[in-house]
């Protein structure tokens, strides 16, 4: 698999990552002012539907995803009926979950709308479920949270809390049939801890496109693992920003596009604070026809982010002919006052040698190729941390290549 890297380390600059071989490339919380700066062209945030005209597909955030399977999330004529999604919050002792109305001053403080889908979903949303793990407390299971579609059309708003020096982990299990648009906040207190383990395993008719908005505070921890197997069409921004100096996050990601699927994870961490850190792998593996990946990974070091450190990484498994990926990896730097920053895309077709060299020692083809793939993404899948959903991700690996061969 060939790998194209860029570390820029110096400077003011944007840089966009080169082809690579198969792809084509292309206490409280004190709130930072989030920013306004356009990293790809596109529109400021906005909480307010009317600031974002209906994309046409030829717009620098729209041109990879095929609009005319969203169902009508992103021009105004989808509407929420009874048969949206259920969900359901199963915490620990002293964990607070709450259904708040739109008033409440939690939502949208960790980010603003950053496309017209996510401001279609804040405006449309009727109550927002809020959980909060109070300070200094630390939680030794997780809180976990089934979102299940029952085929209709839903809007929806999530906010995840954590007091100062709170530790949790939370899952959240998308499944079932749906149109859903939804908006997912984390606040992070200074000196916590947050883990998110979100599943997409849809249904194959299923449209989801979220935003995901994090913000970390001073000296906090933020790891995010997506994993992404089911859906028609899965379309997932997740976006960081940080309260106060010395924050880390962690950005993880898992997906297996299937034949006529399509999955895309574009992501932004805006470096708005100094002295903080960033670290973003993304893993994809594809097979069948018209089966099309997406990832577009923006990081931006504002003039003020002096001693940022940052890296992001993608790289994708091509299995079978008919199969797409676009891998885009952008970098803006406004100050060379920083500790590292670099990023790299690799996208390549199963490593037939690998294959071989298994086989010559006896073991049979399809296993092999298995092991291979189990390999390649056993690095996130080890990440998640709790045994029980690391075995179903691993048996919906095994499940789309027994599929494959068969």
């Amino acid at each position: 698999m060939a790998e194209a890297q860029n570390s820029p380390t110096l400077g003011s600059a944007r840089a966009g990552g080169p082809p690579s071989v198969g792809s084509t490339t292309t206490g409280s919380i004190a709130v930072a002012a989030e920013s306004t700066i356009a990293t790809r062209m596109s529109a400021p945030p906005s909480f307010d539907v009317a600031d974002f005209p209906v994309p046409h597909g030829r717009e620098e955030e729209w041109r990879f995803t095929p609009l005319e399977r969203l169902r009508g999330l992103h021009d105004g004529t989808a509407v929420a009926n009874g048969n949206g999604v259920k969900v359901a919050v199963q915490a620990p002792e002293g964990v607070t979950v709450e259904a708040v109305d739109r008033d409440d001053a939690r939502l949208g403080k960790a980010g603003t709308p950053a496309d017209r889908v996510a401001a279609q979903a804040y405006s449309a949303f009727e109550k927002a479920s809020v959980v909060t793990v109070p300070k200094e407390t630390v939680l030794t299971e997780p809180i976990r949270i089934a979102v299940h579609g029952e085929g209709g059309t839903a809007f929806g708003h999530q906010v995840i809390e954590l007091g100062a020096f709170a530790e949790a982990v939370v899952v959240i299990d998308h499944t079932g049939d749906a149109v859903l648009a939804a908006n997912v906040d984390y606040l992070l207190g200074d000196g916590a801890k947050l883990t998110v383990v979100s599943v997409q395993d849809w249904d194959d008719k299923a449209v989801h496109v979220a935003q995901h908005n994090a913000l970390v505070g001073r000296d906090a921890s933020f790891k995010s693992v997506v994993v992404t197997f089911g859906g028609d069409v899965v379309r997932l921004h997740p976006r960081v920003r940080y309260a106060g100096p010395g924050g880390e996050a962690e950005l993880f990601g898992l997906y297996f596009t299937d034949q006529g699927q399509h999955q895309e994870h574009r992501l932004l961490v805006d470096h708005n604070v100094p002295h903080c850190k960033s670290n973003v792998v993304y893993k994809g593996a594809l097979q069948g026809d018209e089966a099309h990946a997406v990832w577009i990974g923006d990081v931006l070091i504002e003039a003020k982010a002096e001693g940022t450190d940052t890296y992001e990484m993608n790289r994708n498994l091509v299995l079978t002919d008919g199969a797409r990926v676009d891998s885009v990896p952008n970098l803006e730097i406004e100050t060379g006052e920083i500790v590292g920053a670099g990023h790299a895309s690799a996208t390549g077709r199963f490593d037939d040698e690998q294959l071989f060299y298994l086989m010559a020692r006896g073991i049979p083809e399809h296993e092999a190729r298995r092991l291979v793939v189990r390999g390649f993404f056993a690095e996130l899948v080890q990440q998640i941390g709790l045994p029980d959903i690391e075995e179903r991700l691993i048996a919906k690996i095994d499940e789309e290549l027994e599929a494959s061969v068969a």
